[in-house]
């Protein structure tokens, strides 16, 4: 299995990933009017995505449609969690210390 963070790197696939998200499932000629980009291109960047298991694929008449499998992204996800708490905790630092050196207003008579 590819390794996740090569796969995201690519911003067409985080761009398809992204379309997913907000369907039940498209074909992909439904992604390539989405996206503006080339069937072949499409294809080739959902292969990639198959592979790494964040998406699904199931064929129907009228071509195959895909799916995003969120699941897929939690092992990811765990592993970020301590890197967002940490970010959390610095950045409600700084407005802690932004609001401390704010000065303060005086009311107006």
């Amino acid at each position: 299995m590819p390794d996740l963070f090569t796969v995201l790197a690519d911003p067409s696939r985080r761009r398809i990933l992204d379309t997913l998200r907000g369907s039940e499932g498209l074909l992909v000629k439904e992604l390539v009017a989405a996206l503006g980009l080339t069937q072949p291109n499409v294809s080739k960047h959902l292969r990639v995505l198959r592979t790494a298991g964040l998406v699904a694929e199931t064929a129907e008449r009228q071509g195959r449609r895909y799916r995003l499998r969120p699941e897929a992204l939690r092992e990811m996800d765990d592993w970020l969690r301590p890197y967002r708490v940490f970010w959390t905790s610095r950045l409600d630092d700084l407005g802690d210390y932004l609001d401390s050196t704010r000065p303060h207003e005086r009311p107006q008579p």
